[in-house]
């Protein structure tokens, strides 16, 4: 994954719009291949047809996404939407947009609290539960997961290695992640970078609620 480890950053500010202009970087590719797009005021993407869905993740601004059968659906920082393959589906932006898009296989396995071509926020897939860590997974295949966490106050997950390289979402809250030795404070709009292998805990700082991309290829 082309993307800093180990510190706490911000795909919002590492990836800003430029003027005119619409942008990307494909920060992982193989199966599931990962781009950040920017999209600068009174800009587009074009509607184009994919034998995959995309997973879109909005990290700043507002974002519409169109296309066929309808589809006109207007999304906000910190919301979600997975489009459906196999019809036109093309973004544009009034006011300029950065967000993270996944491709996402047809046969991978969708959580049924997922519904194609409509907004949600990932935070409220999960509910807190008293003194529980609750894990719901969102989408996965065997090259790549996608997670959302809810942490209740005074919990976490104890030292380990990431088994894959790992992509954080901070979504409510705020936690602490240990990695390699080092403590890192952690906010709601804020990524963290694990290496495959990379030696890490987490401990909720309050009540916190996360989304976790792990990419095995």
């Amino acid at each position: 994954m082309k993307e800093k480890v180990g510190t706490v950053f911000s795909i919002a500010d590492d990836n800003q719009a430029l003027k005119g202009c619409t942008v990307s970087k494909e920060v992982s590719s193989g199966a599931n291949p990962i781009t950040y797009f920017s999209l600068a005021p009174r800009t587009d993407i074009s509607a184009e047809i994919h034998p995959f869905h995309k997973f879109i993740i909005v990290a700043q601004g507002e974002l519409e996404v169109f296309g066929e059968g309808g589809l006109e659906e207007k999304l906000s920082s910190g919301q979600s939407i997975v489009t459906k393959p196999d019809l036109a589906v093309g973004m544009r932006s009034d006011v300029g947009t950065i967000y993270t898009e996944i491709e996402i296989g047809k046969d991978d396995v969708m959580n049924e609290l997922v519904e194609p071509n409509k907004v949600f926020k990932l935070g409220d897939l999960v509910d807190y539960q008293d003194h529980k860590v609750v894990n719901l997974d969102v989408v996965k295949n065997d090259s790549m997961k996608f997670v959302v966490m809810a942490f209740d106050d005074g919990t976490g997950l104890s030292e380990h290695t990431a088994p894959a390289e790992a992509l954080i979402f901070a979504l409510d809250g705020e936690g602490l992640i240990t990695y390699e030795g080092e403590e890192h404070i952690i906010k709601a709009g804020e990524n963290f970078h694990f290496a495959n292998g990379g030696r890490h805990k987490i401990d909720a700082k309050g009540r916190f609620k996360m989304g976790l991309l792990l990419v095995f290829n």
